[in-house]
């Protein structure tokens, strides 16, 4: 049974993976709107919140400022930062005297997180509410954007008349670790996550991701923004729930080298990024996490067992690992991982498992979730938990 499981996941990818978009191969209705000279109203806002990301918001910035074929107001949000983020964004701000290339950058400086608030949805919150243009784009502050992405991106949502697309980010992946996680997660979430019916309004699939949600203004402030969000870990994806169960058009695209990010150091540096996720994602429910955490141990152990059963056991598990690595070959796309870290996929998984226990074991024994410096309550993350089914 999990064998044909794995089957059908794979033939699902081979039918469908090609007829996901590609915005470097942008098509004939992908029309790319002029620019006026004239200062006017911008094409699109760039909310960019940044809490202690000394590091990499300067890149960003600079990566935005360099945006062509497109008006861009950026307007970046320092949130209760304690490292030199906030001075980066003033001297960044200082440098430019008015417009460059068409583009406005104003920053956004917060000092205090008010009661019943997480930090990074009040910041994306308060960058939203000075938004002037009728697209905004949600980002984060360690993306790195190429000269076209914004205005590809907004030209290809205008072509499809969507409410909210989703340009599927670049992972850079600077180690052997973070490949073989990454190729392995995809793999065990294909089963949920089919990225080809987010487009079809029938299908209850749907999609958010932080580094790229383009959403149309409108759509976004009559669902009542991320104030209505106040209490959500997973912003990125309860708006892309929100938006697709609203009747919004929603859509996902690809676009190799548009919008990068190197977002964990290492394996172990993926587990420590799930820390706050996972246990979200099954909305802070003990009895749900740990059947997730029996459906995982699953589809790690029985395989590996099987292969030493031998018979129609063993034949089911060379199908289970045949169609895996067929995912990751179909995904690559995608991923970017090659398929021959599927040789590592029981690892990899195996550490997958330990991050969703390790979520949920460390939320239950300190009470909340710390996220920035900043521990949240347990309590009030449940009450505010809305579903994802």
């Amino acid at each position: 049974m999990l064998a044909l499981g794995w089957l059908w996941q794979l033939v699902q990818w081979l039918r469908h993976a090609r007829t996901l978009p590609d915005l470097t191969c942008p098509q004939d209705d992908w029309q790319i709107a002029p620019v006026s000279k004239a200062e006017g109203k911008p094409q699109l806002t760039v909310i960019v919140p940044a809490c202690n990301e000394e590091g990499s918001i300067e890149a960003t910035l600079r990566s935005l400022l360099g945006s062509a074929g497109i008006r861009l107001e950026i307007i970046a949000v320092d949130d209760r930062s304690t490292d030199r983020t906030g001075a980066i964004l003033d001297e960044v701000s200082s440098q430019l005297s008015g417009l460059v290339c068409g583009h406005k950058l104003a920053v956004l400086h917060i000092r205090e997180l008010p009661a019943g608030w997480l930090g990074k949805p009040h910041a994306l919150w308060q960058g939203a509410q000075r938004a002037q243009a009728d697209w905004i784009l949600f980002t984060d502050a360690d993306v790195v954007f190429a000269p076209q992405a914004a205005a590809l991106a907004l030209a290809y949502a205008e072509a499809e008349c969507a409410d909210h697309v989703v340009l599927m980010p670049d992972w850079i992946l600077g180690s052997h670790g973070e490949a073989a996680m990454l190729g392995a997660i995809h793999a065990l979430t294909s089963w949920g996550m089919r990225l080809w019916r987010v487009a079809d309004p029938d299908s209850r699939d749907f999609l958010g991701v932080g580094a790229f949600n383009l959403v149309r203004r409108s759509a976004y402030e009559a669902l009542g923004g991320f104030e209505a969000l106040r209490m959500e870990v997973l912003e990125d994806l309860r708006l892309g729930w929100k938006l697709k169960r609203a009747g919004y058009r929603q859509r996902v695209a690809l676009g190799p080298g548009l919008a990068s990010i190197r977002w964990s150091f290492g394996a172990w540096s993926v587990v420590r990024n799930l820390e706050k996720n996972l246990f979200a994602l099954y909305r802070y429910r003990v009895g749900l996490t740990l059947l997730g955490c029996l459906g995982l141990s699953v589809q790690i152990a029985l395989p590996i067992m099987a292969l030493f059963a031998g018979g129609w056991a063993r034949i089911g598990a060379i199908a289970v690992y045949g169609a895996v690595v067929g995912i990751y070959c179909s995904a690559r796309r995608v991923t970017r991982v090659a398929p021959t870290y599927v040789l590592v996929y029981p690892l990899a998984a195996s550490l997958f498992l330990f991050a969703v226990v390790r979520s949920m074991s460390l939320a239950l024994v300190r009470g909340g979730v710390a996220w920035r410096g900043t521990l949240y309550s347990l309590r009030e993350l449940r009450e505010h938990a809305g579903r994802f089914w």
